[in-house]
């Protein structure tokens, strides 16, 4: 009587990946990304459901309406799942709870420059502001860490001696910003009693200054991302533009000190950070004025089975709770993140064995400039089936939409 019978023999059946840090762009970027050829690139890759940032979508997702906006467009062309992160701003504070009613997960904020004029960095002042409104919501607050007054000096020196080279800005982004910038966030969450969430940390320092917090009772989280634990920034000089990202690539110790994190449980999520841009956005001399951002949504978990479990013998059960149980928990996703009775039917099938190239023409999403062309891999997702229903066979998506808006379940 089943709908469909699959034969998965010799397949690992996973837990769909839910990528809670994706850059899709619609509105009013679609030229950029857009959810039609974005979610496809997730659904490839074995993802089941997005959680979507607020800016570079224009209007950026700051108030009700631009919320509204948001989830119709989704609604409309989304293959996978999705939920919906609000942006915290010095132009929306008075905003937040539209934002916490329409049913976003949490509220994202830059304590450094966005690129985007329309969403602002958010200063101490409004962040704190902010996290107390969050704090009773009962809505996490996730940043960006990065010191902004240390990465604007530094790049405005480079910019005055005629510095734009690769390595001149790997200087201008040093994981000093990284640390200060975690460090007052920590405090300023604290003395809020809001929930931590601190987005793509790129360095062993920063992870250490999470676990400690963590370790004092903080409810802080940390995620990390596939590039920091593949690519270094001896990668950036050999890619370029593609590899191009803000925190940026670290040097090999930080990539070996952030494996060990993940071997120790230290890191919570792994969120691939999807923000791409059009060609011409990545080419140019000046690194500084190259566009940055990584798109890889699609090699998430190929990337995590090749150097972490056949690489590194990371368990296959510390992967599922990275990419799937632990975002699920963190933003409360009703029915997701576990392979259990009673929740959704959300899975991926993985052949663990079969060694592929990735090659241009296998990338579904808008650009197709991935900084991991080329690469081989050591696991294929064979199978994407969400709530039930395949939308991704053998190469190919088989459905056109129907992807579902997730509302977070209420805090405790």
């Amino acid at each position: 009587s089943a709908r469909d019978e699959v034969d998965a023999s010799g397949l690992l059946v996973f837990p769909g990946v839910i990528d809670a840090h994706v850059h899709f762009n619609e509105p009013g970027r679609t030229g950029w990304e857009g959810w039609t050829t974005g979610s496809r690139a997730l659904a490839a890759g074995g993802g089941t459901v997005a959680v979507e940032m607020p800016l570079n979508a224009s209007p950026p997702t700051l108030d009700g309406h631009s919320f509204a906006v948001k989830r119709a467009a989704t609604e409309a062309s989304s293959v996978v799942d999705f939920a919906l992160w609000g942006g915290l701003t010095p132009r929306n504070l008075n905003r937040l709870e539209e934002l916490a009613d329409a049913g976003a997960v949490g509220f994202k904020a830059f304590m450094s420059g966005s690129g985007i004029d329309d969403f602002p960095a958010a200063d101490d002042e409004t962040l704190h502001a902010g996290m107390i409104v969050a704090a009773r919501l009962g809505l996490p607050v996730a940043v960006h860490a990065e010191d902004d007054a240390m990465t604007q000096g530094l790049a405005a020196e480079a910019a005055a001696a005629g510095r734009t080279g690769w390595r001149d800005y790997l200087r201008s982004r040093p994981v000093a910003a990284e640390t200060e910038a975690i460090g007052r966030a920590l405090a300023l969450a604290a003395a809020s009693g809001c929930a931590l969430h601190v987005v793509h940390v790129s360095s062993g320092a920063g992870l250490a200054l999470i676990s400690e917090a963590r370790a004092r009772g903080q409810d802080v989280s940390a995620e990390t991302c596939p590039h920091y634990l593949v690519l270094t920034e001896d990668d950036l000089d050999r890619i370029g533009a593609a590899a191009k990202c803000a925190p940026p690539l670290r040097p090999s110790a930080d990539l070996e000190a952030l494996w060990a994190a993940v071997g120790a449980g230290r890191v919570q999520t792994i969120g691939s950070d999807h923000s791409p841009a059009p060609a011409d956005l990545k080419r140019g001399a000046d690194a500084f004025a190259v566009w940055g951002g990584i798109a890889g949504v699609q090699s998430t978990l190929p990337l995590l089975l090749t150097e972490g479990h056949h690489r590194r013998g990371t368990p296959l059960s510390s992967l599922a709770a990275l990419l799937s149980a632990s975002p699920a928990t963190r933003f409360r996703l009703p029915g997701k993140g576990r392979i259990e009775r009673g929740l959704d039917a959300d899975f991926t099938l993985v052949d663990l064995g079969r060694e592929w190239t990735l090659g241009r023409g296998d990338l579904l999403d808008r650009h197709r400039l991935s900084p991991y062309v080329g690469r081989t891999f050591r696991g294929s997702i064979r199978r994407t089936i969400i709530r039930g229903r395949t939308v991704f066979v053998d190469g190919a998506v088989v459905v056109s939409a129907g992807g579902h808006f997730i509302r977070p379940f209420p805090p405790n």
